[in-house]
């Protein structure tokens, strides 16, 4: 199961991001979304969890708290379809 997590502060990279959701179970991809011209954090990534049970207790855990100084959000990622 994947979740997109916004908010995220523009020092925390796939490393750190991934030891903070580490705690809830087996993660397959740590991902945080950077802008193609000045490779600067647009603020937001996704984390996908191995079993969808481990990543809605991520998404209670972890929703709303604080992680390097801003509030996390932390919801399930939807699939774009066009």
């Amino acid at each position: 199961m994947k979740l997109f997590v916004k908010n995220i502060e523009g020092s925390v990279n796939e490393v750190l991001l991934e030891s903070i959701f580490r705690q809830f179970g087996e993660i397959v991809e740590t991902k945080i979304v950077y802008d193609k011209i000045t490779w600067e954090s647009k603020g937001f990534g996704f984390v996908t969890f191995k079993k969808k049970e481990d990543a809605e207790k991520a998404m209670v855990g972890l929703d709303g708290k604080e992680l390097v100084g801003k509030k996390i959000i932390v919801i399930e990622a939807v699939e774009k379809r066009f």
